[in-house]
């Protein structure tokens, strides 16, 4: 197995099913769907990993934004009780077109929940572990194009332009192919990476828009995304739109660093190993950033004269008297 293969099976194991992607995107356009037929409702579009192509496997929520008409809630926007309001009148909708019992659109939701920008929408039971839900979030068009989302626990509305995270992400898919693949690879890595504390997915995804180069192979890219990552962590992740600020305010950056830096050294020896024709060790190198699930060879055994430091015994080749021809 070469090295592009080797990467194409690890990509398989982050992946997820087809089906399974299949179905989180048509749960979401249920409520895209049955929200646009409101009369306050200008539009509804999808936001978050799944809108971007770039979901970690299992997919278990997905973001829908709402965009409300300014002249049919005059007072939203507004610093105060409005931000919640918004939220108590995307729940009343959703229940009154989608709830399980007397939903008149479909009979999906069993339950939902305040949080601080969105309405959260049980599909499956609130008390499973891996329950699916979609994030209902309202919103107002600016003349600029961006968004004012409401933010519960502080009691005022907040810019946000989600839509530019996913044309960023789009731009650079249209240049070179692996990105999105690799960003969910990159994501999948974060979860073992040795640092304090969580590290968010968008924190990744918004680090590999800054430093995953636009062409390539995957091998040198990651090595190139690395380096330069264990740099420009420590400047803090922030929102690539500039308006919302640093994404991750207690993200341990000098672990993260530390790691990115340990993943470089090893996709550098990779990547040199590859150069070398040393292929079995190059798989063994990645394995070592990414884990078990990449693909390699197992590491040769030493000799016993290797283990034991004894000299190796010599025995002579017995000459044999043999016809010729």
């Amino acid at each position: 197995m070469g090295i592009d293969e080797a990467f194409d099976a690890f990509q398989k194991t982050v992946n997820e099913d087809i089906d399974k992607t299949r179905l989180a995107r048509e749960r979401r356009d249920l409520f895209k769907t049955a929200l646009l037929s409101e009369p306050d409702i200008l539009e509804t579009f999808g936001s978050g990993s799944l809108s971007r192509s770039t979901q970690l496997r299992p997919i278990h929520d997905v973001d829908v934004v709402i965009v409300y008409d300014p002249d049919e809630h005059p007072e939203w926007g507004n610093d105060g009780p409005s931000a919640q309001d918004a939220l108590e009148h995307i729940r009343t909708q959703v229940n009154r077109l989608l709830s399980q019992t007397n939903g008149t659109h479909a009979n999906e939701v069993r339950h939902t929940l305040l949080r601080n920008h969105a309405v959260k929408c049980f599909l499956d039971d609130p008390e499973d572990p891996e329950a699916f839900t979609v994030d209902v979030m309202a919103a107002l068009r600016q003349e600029d194009g961006s968004l004012l989302i409401p933010e519960k626990l502080n009691t005022r509305w907040v810019p946000a332009n989600p839509e530019y995270l996913i044309e960023q992400v789009a731009d650079h898919q249209r240049d070179w192919s692996h990105f999105r693949p690799l960003v969910r690879v990159l994501k999948q890595w974060r979860l073992t990476a040795p640092v304090q504390g969580r590290i968010k997915s968008l924190v990744m995804e918004v680090l590999a828009l800054n430093c995953m180069p636009r062409s390539g192979n995957r091998s040198q890219a990651l090595k190139t995304f690395f380096t330069a990552a264990a740099v420009r962590v420590n400047e803090g992740v922030w929102d690539p739109a500039d308006l919302c600020g640093e994404i991750q305010p207690d993200l341990d950056r000098t672990g993260l660093s530390a790691a990115f830096t340990n993943a470089a050294d090893l996709a550098e020896q990779a990547c040199a190993a590859a150069a070398e024709g040393d292929t079995d060790e190059a798989r063994r190198l990645w394995q070592d950033i990414f884990g078990d699930d990449f693909p390699a060879p197992a590491a040769p055994a030493k000799s016993a004269s290797l283990i034991t430091g004894a000299p190796a015994l010599i025995t002579p080749r017995p000459i044999k008297d043999a016809p010729q021809g």
